[in-house]
């Protein structure tokens, strides 16, 4: 690991460290005295530096939001370690190979032609991104961690990264947050393997908005709150819809204290 540089953003105290990983970029804060709670979101570009958000300077908020929902519980914030995507201009496709779920990408899945990679020789590597957060990055910049106090949160294309990280690494934390998961890159057959294979021992949170790209997901949000159901989560499992809300990082930054507070108050037993 090596480090780039330090940060700090309004509102939070302490410095936001920004870190390289050969070629992958991750940012991280940590509160004064450390954490026994442990964040770790996908995109992390998005999460704290408006200077390389995505979309207008807007970022997630999400130290902010943690901390507040913290106090509000009598405990400590949590750790956040942003992990950010590898596209750029040379890799444009890198954060469609990194979060796109390669087990349910056969050469038979259905793909939205909106959403497909339209060079056929690239390959995905989601498997390999996620070994590395938990088998490098992780231990790297936190160490040994608890999976009971430990979350994993993405939206869109990352909220399908953050299930399927439930599915491949579920010995290594307990609740996944996904907001707005991209359940439309595919249908309903693709929604419906996925979700067979989520355990349901694991604390889910499942959101969309009803705006701009998230209103198409009401279907496809629907059957997999169903399919969950069925399967016998019932507690663990917590679905919203936010009303006027769209798929954008302002959006889900406004929404954050939800299910920030889902996953403290089941890991923290308040």
């Amino acid at each position: 690991m090596q480090e780039i540089k330090r940060f700090q953003i309004r509102g939070v105290p302490g410095e936001v460290v920004r870190t390289r990983f050969e070629d992958r970029i991750v940012d991280y804060w940590t509160p004064r005295g450390g954490s026994e709670h442990l964040l770790i979101a996908h995109d992390g570009q998005n999460v704290f530096d408006g200077t390389t958000s995505t979309h207008r300077r807007q970022t997630w908020k999400m130290a902010q939001a943690a901390i507040d929902v913290a106090n509000e519980q009598g405990i400590k914030p949590p750790t956040i370690v942003a992990v950010w995507h590898s596209s750029t201009k040379s890799n444009p496709w890198g954060r469609a190979k990194d979060l796109a779920p390669e087990k349910f990408f056969t050469a038979d899945t259905y793909v939205d032609p909106r959403w497909a990679i339209k060079d056929p020789t690239i390959t995905l590597h989601s498997d390999s991104y996620l070994q590395r957060i938990f088998g490098e990055i992780v231990p790297t910049i936190y160490g040994a961690h608890s999976p009971e106090k430990t979350a994993v949160i993405g939206s869109s294309m990352g909220g399908l990264a953050t299930l399927y990280a439930a599915i491949q690494h579920p010995d290594k934390f307990t609740t996944a947050l996904a907001l707005s998961p991209h359940w439309v890159i595919s249908n309903e057959e693709f929604v419906r393997s996925f979700v067979q294979e989520i355990p349901v021992s694991m604390n889910i949170w499942l959101s969309i908005g009803t705006r701009g790209l998230d209103a198409e997901y009401r279907q496809f949000h629907e059957l997999a709150k169903a399919l969950l159901i069925e399967r016998g989560m019932q507690e663990g499992l917590k679905t919203r819809i936010f009303e006027r809300s769209g798929h954008n990082e302002r959006s889900w930054a406004r929404n954050l204290k939800e299910p920030l507070e889902f996953w403290l108050k089941n890991s923290s037993g308040n």
